[in-house]
């Protein structure tokens, strides 16, 4: 089966690429489609919720493109800091400014300084329009990751493009950054088993 992934960061394509595999599900990004001289339409991010983004985003790319096509969202949620700090669904965009990767790490290691290391959560949603009349959604307690360490330190290797806070994020039961945790694991941390969950039961795979 092929699906679209509304995404254009290769780095998360990859990542549920590797975790979709085992159901035979073959998935192409927005860069693909973009190749092909398609016009990838922008889709503003108003939700106040992953699952609002997830859904804006994928019946979007669905009514563009008209083929199968599943978008996801996160927010990210911190244990010890004010609510009005609170990323939520603003993971990268801060006082009106979008971040780039490096801006990322500094304003983040900036509240690990000023709080602590942040004992952090990112809380995931899915949205899934198979055609017009079926629409799949979820943002279920096991699409949460499990929480991690946001560090003031940044792992002193090279930062892979797409996920920025992997270099400040530390593995709660080891202290280990995510950057030094074996591939499987890593693969675990990018994308939830909730996904899995979620594909096996609206196609009805085993």
């Amino acid at each position: 089966m092929k699906l679209l992934f509304g995404t254009g960061n290769p780095a998360k394509l990859s990542a549920m690429q590797s975790r979709l595999r085992q159901l035979n599900i073959e998935l192409i990004g927005l860069d693909d489609l973009r190749i092909d001289g398609k016009v990838i339409p922008k889709v503003a991010e108003t939700g106040k919720s992953p699952l609002e983004n997830a859904r804006l985003k994928a019946i979007a790319y669905y009514k563009a493109f008209h083929i199968p096509v599943f978008s996801c969202d996160s927010g990210l949620y911190f244990d010890n800091v004010p609510d009005e700090i609170q990323p939520g669904v603003h993971v990268r965009n801060v006082n009106g400014k979008c971040l780039s990767d490096d801006e990322m790490i500094d304003y983040y290691t900036g509240l690990a300084k000023n709080y602590g290391n942040l004992v952090a959560r990112y809380r995931n949603a899915i949205c899934f329009v198979a055609d017009d009349e079926h629409i799949y959604e979820a943002m279920s307690p096991s699409m949460e990751s499990e929480k991690f360490i946001i560090t003031d330190k940044p792992h002193s290797t090279v930062r892979k493009k797409g996920f920025p806070l992997d270099s400040i994020s530390l593995d709660i039961k080891t202290n280990m950054y995510y950057y030094d945790l074996p591939e499987e694991k890593l693969e675990q941390v990018a994308v939830e088993d909730g996904f899995l969950e979620f594909f096996r039961n609206i196609l009805k795979l085993d």
